[in-house]
């Protein structure tokens, strides 16, 4: 009877904390199409978001309509694709690689669309070729990577990370040099702030242009993430499964990859999320993949839409995401390891 009665608790627990998890970020969502600058009432913002489907008289500003479908949303829907991206790609390397303190950084990904962008605006300043450069880069970064490891006989997880690291170093080196050889009235004010990630420029085009890969790659992620419970057993218990490693670690880490590069495209680079979002999800759901991918995603759109509110609200001029994204990032992960709450369990 007693048991009967835990196991009832723990099923409503668990009702009420997916209920929490899926309310959040339409929540937040919604308060952030409110705040700004030009703040707007919340019954105001639910009547213009309903106005094109349900015929209604317009009663508010029509500067109103411009600010929340030409502004405010295209931005609220790529930070929220964007925060969902990055930490479903980070709880996705973390579990194939094994290793809860990587990121989807490790691989060298940031560093190098960030030299693509920071190239692409040295010579090629057009907004599509930055961001194509970025996207390139950011592939090519993987690519290295993955170059170096395949040297190695008996490559392993532990030298395809240190491999990022050696690629992550190296177009981090050519960064600096993009930048000291950057006309600094024009080009380095211009790279620095790209760098540095922000939504300020953020277009319906450029959700329309990156909303397809960003939403493939998590929809495979999605899909895969119960091949990425088994990849994060030994690799013996992977095999007698049946599962092709390789095959699959490949498949991962190129949608993870490709999410990630999408990302650093339309907003410059935005760490720790993919680091710490994991594992929030994971000291809500437990360990378990199938439900920390989910809640990963979740987490990272809440977390980012709070990041960006932060930006826009606190001062005049917009605070740069990526600055915020470290100053809280850091001292919270910190945090996490004095409790000793990074790990599996």
């Amino acid at each position: 009877m007693q048991k009967t009665a835990k196991s009832s608790s723990r099923w409503n627990n668990s009702k009420i904390t997916v209920l929490l998890l899926l309310l959040a970020p339409l929540t937040i969502f919604l308060f952030s199409l409110c705040v700004g600058r030009y703040s707007i009432p919340v019954d105001t913002v639910i009547k213009i978001l309903a106005s094109p489907v349900v015929p209604m008289e317009h009663t508010w500003p029509s500067i109103m309509g411009t600010v929340i479908f030409n502004v405010r949303l295209p931005r609220l829907i790529m930070v929220s694709l964007v925060g969902a991206s990055l930490a479903i790609s980070g709880a996705s390397f973390q579990g194939i690689l094994k290793n809860p303190l990587v990121s989807s950084d490790i691989l060298g990904v940031a560093y190098g669309a960030g030299f693509g962008a920071a190239l692409a605006i040295l010579f090629f300043p057009d907004p599509a070729t930055i961001q194509l450069f970025a996207l390139g880069f950011g592939m090519l970064a993987v690519g290295l990577a993955y170059g170096i490891n395949s040297f190695y006989k008996r490559s392993s997880t532990l030298i395809l990370v240190l491999s990022g690291i050696i690629v992550g170093a190296f177009f981090s080196s050519l960064i600096s040099l993009a930048k000291y050889t950057a006309d600094p009235e024009t080009k380095l004010p211009e790279i620095v702030f790209w760098l540095l990630g922000s939504f300020a420029s953020v277009t319906i085009s450029d959700v329309i242009q990156y909303a397809f890969p960003m939403v493939l790659g998590i929809v495979v992620l999605l899909l895969l993430r119960w091949r990425i419970n088994v990849l994060s057993l030994d690799d013996m218990q992977a095999k007698s499964l049946g599962l092709n490693i390789k095959r699959y670690q490949g498949i991962i880490v190129f949608f993870a990859t490709l999410i990630t590069a999408a990302a650093v495209c339309v907003s410059g680079i935005i760490s720790w999320v993919g680091l710490i979002v994991p594992h929030i999800a994971r000291m809500i759901v437990g360990p378990n993949n199938s439900k920390v991918l989910p809640a990963s995603i979740v987490i990272g759109m809440s977390y980012l839409l709070i990041i960006d509110d932060v930006a826009r609200c606190v001062v005049s001029n917009e605070v740069p995401i990526g600055v915020l994204t470290g100053l809280i990032g850091a001292p919270f992960f910190g945090y996490l390891l004095l409790r000793q709450r990074v790990g599996w369990s």
